[in-house]
């Protein structure tokens, strides 16, 4: 029973993600539909942020009642994955290039980018692969120069897969250090603030690599203001010397 209402669901989250509104209506389709709920919301989040993203909110953003909203989409866990994939957009268009790093540093650059512009989005909690069309759409994207770099099958969704979640995951610890100034505590709320402060209370006898590292830093060009931060950039460019190898190796 559990087996059978679990695949229910997931054919009810298909079909709002890909065709825009729910099985089962009859006559001419509703003025209000999912794609007009999912763009209110958008616009919601946007201006105010993923907390004040309600059904509430959004039937008043649309002059429509809270239930009507509820007729469309029924819950606001699928109301967060329809709107995760409206706000997502189309994919980059990458350069026809043989170069296959090129392609994904333009692809990982599109995505961070897309993450700074809406970084509601990282808040949005994710407990499956991507279904959307959108989503699957800048999946479809990324998997391109993978498998013209050779990989096959699995191993290049397994790639793809992972540069997600790294650009993923440290969008989310720039959002989590994001906001100019300092908390009421003062606790410092950018990350050059708070490696100043750790550098201070770091003691080189209990940590050595680490007050190697961080004095290291400190005298370096750390790429301020580039396309992506230095650490992100180092990161994908070491996953992609390692496909490189791998392959080669092969």
């Amino acid at each position: 029973m559990a087996d059978d209402s679990k695949a229910t669901n997931l054919q009810r989250n298909l079909t709002l993600l890909w065709s825009g509104r729910s099985r089962g209506r009859r006559g001419p389709r509703a003025r209000l539909n999912v794609e007009r709920i999912a763009q209110a919301a958008v616009r919601i989040a946007d201006a105010d942020g993923l907390e004040a993203l309600s059904m509430q909110r959004i039937a008043a953003e649309l002059g429509y009642s809270t239930m009507s909203i509820y007729n469309h989409i029924p819950g606001k866990d699928l109301l967060l994955e329809v709107v995760a994939d409206v706000a997502a957009g189309k994919p980059p268009e990458l350069d026809d290039t043989d170069d296959f790093r090129q392609a994904v540093r333009q692809w990982v650059a599109a995505l961070w980018a897309g993450f700074q512009a809406r970084p509601w989005l990282l808040l949005v909690p994710l407990d499956h692969a991507p279904m959307g069309p959108h989503q699957l759409a800048w999946l479809d994207r990324l998997l391109r120069p993978l498998l013209k770099a050779g990989l096959v099958g699995g191993q290049a969704r397994a790639a793809a897969l992972h540069l997600t979640a790294v650009v993923r995951g440290v969008a989310q610890i720039s959002l989590g250090m994001s906001g100019a100034g300092k908390t009421e505590d003062g606790f410092p709320r950018s990350e050059a603030e708070l490696t100043q402060v750790l550098g201070e209370l770091i003691n080189p006898a209990d940590y050595p690599a680490l007050a190697a590292v961080q004095a290291a830093e400190s005298a370096e060009d750390l790429g301020d203001g580039e396309a992506l931060p230095a650490a992100l950039e180092f990161g994908v460019d070491r996953f992609l010397d390692g496909i490189e190898a791998w392959v080669a190796a092969r």
